[in-house]
C-alpha cells in the first residue's frame, strides 16, 4: 500500500498479480473434471501460500512441465473456455500458464526451475496450483493469525513467540495497519493491545 501526494485514495498493492490469479482461477474451471460429483474448484491462502485446487487430472498427456512450453490447447470444457474467452477473462487458449509464469516475472517474482513459480502439482483426483507469496507478506500473515488466536499480547510478548526482536514484530505489525488488518486500541504506552480481528 502507498499513499500518493495530491490523491485522496491509498493505492493497494496486491501480494500477488491478479491477472495471474484469475487466469489460474479460469484454467481450473476450464480444465476441471464435471463428470465427479466429488469435490470442487477451491482456493485456499496460508502464511506462504495461495493454492488453487481442480477436481481431476491432467487430459490429453499433458504433464505439469508441457504447460510451461508452448502446447497445443485442448481444453477439458471447451464451451466453458468459450464463454470465458468472449467474455476477455482468457486471451487465448494453450497460453495459460505461459501468460500466469510471465506475469508472475514481470511482478518480479521469483520463476526457480526446472517448473516456475506457480508451482503446477498433479495427484490422483486433483491438480493443484502454488502461488508462493513474496517474503515481506509471510511474516505479517503469521502474525495476522496469531493475534487472531491470541489477542491482548503486547509487542514484546510477540517478538518472545516468534523468537524475533521487537523491531521486526513492529515493521509486520505496521504492514497490518497499513492494510486495515488490525487496529490498535489504548495508550501506546500503558494497557494498549491488538484485539482479535
Amino acid at each position: 500500500m502507498s499513499i500518493v501526494p495530491g490523491q485522496m485514495a491509498r493505492i493497494y498493492t496486491p501480494a500477488l498479480p491478479t491477472d495471474a490469479v484469475r487466469e489460474a482461477l479460469a484454467n481450473a474451471f476450464i480444465h476441471r473434471d464435471y463428470t465427479t460429483a466429488a469435490g470442487s474448484v477451491a482456493v485456499a491462502l496460508y502464511d506462504d501460500r495461495l493454492e488453487i485446487i481442480s477436481p481431476g487430472e491432467l487430459h490429453f498427456g499433458l504433464t505439469p512441465e508441457m504447460l510451461y512450453q508452448h502446447h497445443e490447447s485442448k481444453p477439458w470444457n471447451p464451451w466453458i473456455a468459450k464463454v470465458l474467452y468472449r467474455r476477455g477473462l482468457i486471451e487465448t487458449w494453450g497460453r495459460g500458464t505461459l501468460k500466469i509464469a510471465s506475469l508472475m516475472q514481470e511482478a518480479g517474482l521469483p520463476v526457480p526451475e526446472p517448473v516456475p513459480v506457480p508451482v503446477l502439482h498433479e495427484n490422483t483426483g486433483y491438480v493443484l496450483m502454488t502461488f508462493k507469496l513474496p517474503k515481506q507478506y509471510v511474516g505479517a500473515n503469521a502474525l495476522f493469525a496469531h493475534i487472531h488466536a491470541r489477542p491482548g499480547q503486547r509487542v514484546g510478548e510477540m517478538a518472545v513467540t516468534f523468537m524475533l526482536t521487537q523491531r521486526t514484530i513492529e515493521r509486520w505489525l505496521k504492514q497490518l495497519r497499513e492494510v486495515g488488518s488490525v487496529e490498535f486500541i489504548g495508550s501506546s504506552k500503558k494497557g494498549g493491545y491488538y484485539p482479535k480481528q
